[in-house]
């Protein structure tokens, strides 16, 4: 028999405000933005995932950096993805849009934040972050991340997890604005590796490199003898992100 006064711990709060009917649809929404993504990111590879700053003007020099680190890789043949925002996502937009590739704005439905930006020649819609994260890792063969707040540290943190984890296949991790970083990577090796959270190795899979013509070679070099599309064994990894 169960106590009284255990019942309240065994009743979900969320049964209490939704319907059987209305998680059914929460999921089929979540499903159709996989479909959807999925279907409309099939023939971007390769492509390269930026990140950085939606408060960062125009006129600012990492607003040019991100614009010209996009167009090279643009003009290099990678898709470019970004968050599809103002700021540095746009830039990246920007860049890519100018050059011979795609650029992808992947956008989030966000209460206080504007469309996405005008530089886009494949915009997705997301209401979910996670469906939109999952993207950005998925069809990616290199990160480069710019300045920027909790959104772009969720992204590197979230890419830098799947890596170390053995969950997604290991890809280029490039950090620009060394002097902006330096704190970040300052505290990982002196808090997590100083404390044996993470192995001293882990720090090795993000590079701080400045230079936009240096980036575009770096990723080049990576893959100079493996290739651009994931193995098989990488697919597989990729479908149990």
């Amino acid at each position: 028999m169960i106590k009284t006064g255990k019942i309240p711990e065994l009743i979900d709060p969320q049964a209490m405000y939704s319907t059987n009917g209305q998680e059914a649809w929460r999921v089929l929404g979540i499903m159709a933005e996989f479909a959807v993504a999925t279907e409309r990111l099939r023939g971007v590879r390769p492509a390269v995932s930026m990140f950085g700053s939606a408060r960062i003007g125009s006129d600012h020099p990492y607003y040019r950096k991100a614009e010209r680190i996009a167009r090279l890789l643009s003009d290099a043949g990678f898709s470019v993805i970004s968050g599809g925002g103002p700021g540095l996502m746009e830039a990246a937009n920007r860049g890519a849009h100018a050059g011979r590739s795609p650029a992808i704005g992947l956008n989030i439905l966000l209460p206080h934040e504007q469309a996405g930006n005008a530089y886009q020649d494949v915009g997705i819609n997301f209401r979910y972050f996670f469906a939109r994260k999952m993207m950005f890792v998925r069809f990616a063969s290199a990160y480069v991340v710019l300045p920027g707040g909790f959104g772009t540290i969720d992204e590197l943190t979230e890419c830098l997890t799947l890596v170390q984890t053995g969950k997604s296949r290991r890809i280029p991790i490039i950090l620009v604005g060394g002097e902006f970083w330096q704190g970040l990577i300052d505290w990982m090796r002196e808090q997590l590796v100083g404390h044996g959270m993470i192995d001293a190795s882990d720090l090795e899979l993000v590079r701080v490199i400045e230079e936009p013509e240096a980036i575009v070679e770096a990723i080049f070099d990576y893959y100079e003898t493996r290739g651009f599309q994931p193995t098989r064994e990488e697919r597989d990894k990729m479908l149990n992100l």
